[in-house]
């Protein structure tokens, strides 16, 4: 059984390079148990996604550094779960922010300090290790997956997550990039995924497989629901096309479907009229 008590690094087993999980104090329904940040090497560390501010979580970070030096401090995407307890990290080691700008829409940390930009196909390299940077917007736009190179373990953050599927959360999040996004991944040799939340997966293109065919399976089901209903309001499609996911999860099952939505409309498929969705 993983072992998912909060604060505690936690070594994960079969990798070259040595790699904790340290979970984050911050479990909800939709973090699961907590944000899982990553502590990468032995003497040259990089830690990934420190998660929100919180000094007792800080201080475990500190003493899973120990005498070591933090290097990097990487970011997958600025959102509130993820990177603000990065900058008094950075204060605290001097370790160099690695990630993408926040972009100019609600619901982003904008503390996150890179001191250049950063690119897709970026390299993270240390004596220990290298970490290559994969941009998979989609869940955002400033999504980073991040390819430790020695083990071939991808670090997904929320782009994917083990027993669920990430919300896709427009206009900044896109379906069809997050589909692109996906079988960009598809040709990469993989081994592991290392998820924002959740557990470590071993099969990461049966896990791509999987998500690909949910989505399109839940874009068909969008279209024969659209078929069957006319002219539909996107409060009362979404209670159709998502009949099978708990009543207090629709709020963010909704901003998912606009992004399907914006796709069909942008593949020429639907049309919104008013405050109605119809197929063309």
């Amino acid at each position: 059984m993983a072992d998912f008590r909060p604060g505690v690094a936690v070594t994960l087993t079969a990798t070259q390079v040595p790699v904790k999980r340290i979970l984050g104090r911050n479990p909800s329904a939709m973090t699961g148990p907590g944000t899982n940040s990553y502590l990468i090497g032995t003497q040259q560390l990089s830690l990934l996604d420190p998660g929100p501010k919180d000094d007792a979580q800080f201080d475990g970070f500190m003493a899973a550094i120990g005498t070591a030096s933090l290097e990097y401090i990487l970011i997958t995407h600025t959102h509130g779960d993820h990177s603000p307890g990065a900058e008094r990290l950075r204060q605290a080691t001097g370790a160099e922010v690695v990630g993408l700008p926040a972009p100019d829409v609600p619901g982003h940390d904008k503390s996150v300090i890179l001191a250049r930009q950063w690119n897709h196909g970026d390299v993270v390299r240390t004596a220990e290790y290298s970490l290559q940077l994969i941009h998979t917007p989609g869940h955002v736009s400033n999504h980073i997956c991040y390819l430790l190179e020695e083990d071939e373990l991808l670090f997904t953050g929320d782009h994917v997550l083990e027993g669920t599927t990430s919300v896709i959360l427009p206009p900044d999040g896109d379906m069809g990039a997050y589909l692109d996004s996906l079988r960009t991944l598809q040709k990469l040799s993989l081994r592991y995924f290392a998820p924002g939340h959740g557990d470590i997966m071993d099969d990461p293109q049966a896990e791509l497989r999987k998500l690909v065919a949910h989505r399109l399976g839940r874009e068909k089901k969008i279209v024969a629901r659209l078929q069957l209903l006319g002219p539909c309001h996107l409060d009362q499609l979404v209670l159709e096309v998502y009949d099978d996911v708990a009543s207090h999860l629709i709020v963010w099952a909704k901003k998912t479907l606009l992004a399907h939505l914006i796709k069909l409309k942008r593949d020429g498929r639907v049309s919104l009229q008013g405050e109605n969705w119809q197929l063309l």
